[in-house]
């Protein structure tokens, strides 16, 4: 299923793309379908129920779309989820989406976790230290973990840069082991 829904997203996002929509507003409107469909099952079986008209599952995302202030290109993209019979996989294919944005727009999503609060000029330093690192913009997310002693561990995709004091004494530990 992730490759389908990766083939939609890289679809939407290339719509996005041609128009110069705000990527921004287009994610926090696609999630804000996604999450409507997602916490009402009543909605879902709407739009998958073959027995519904399809004018009326149109007629119905239409209201949805415009209550939420969104984008035609985001209706018609809706709108082709549920032609397909796609619109239960949106949540995934929003998920999809916002990966295949960020990397067009140059963005990494780097998890941060510190052995304490970070302050402001920390995470700055440290975010600014990233994007040399990467060649990206970083969008960066912390979180405190007093396992790690000292230091950080930052995750980007699936690479981990570990400069924690756990992380050091765990690599001493092994090359003692080790010889």
């Amino acid at each position: 299923m992730a490759a389908l829904a990766g083939r939609y997203a890289r679809a939407f996002a290339e719509v996005v793309a041609e128009r110069h929509m705000d990527p921004d507003k287009t994610v926090q409107e696609l999630t804000q379908v996604a999450e409507l469909v997602a916490a009402s099952h009543e909605l879902r079986n709407v739009f998958l129920n073959p027995a519904v008209d399809h004018k009326q599952k149109i007629s119905l995302l239409d209201v949805i779309i415009k209550r939420i202030g969104g984008a035609q290109a985001l209706r018609n993209f809706v709108a082709v989820l549920i032609d397909h019979k796609r619109i239960g996989q949106i949540g995934e294919i929003t998920e999809q989406f916002k990966r295949e944005l960020d990397q067009r727009m140059g963005i990494a999503e780097a998890r941060i976790s510190s052995a304490r609060e970070l302050t402001a000029g920390e995470k700055k330093s440290l975010e600014q230290q990233l994007a040399a690192l990467t060649g990206k913009t970083i969008r960066a997310t912390y979180q405190e973990d007093a396992g790690l002693l000292g230091g950080a561990v930052v995750r980007i995709g699936s690479t981990i840069y570990d400069g924690s004091v756990l992380g050091r004494l765990q690599r001493i530990r092994e090359e003692i082991r080790g010889k």
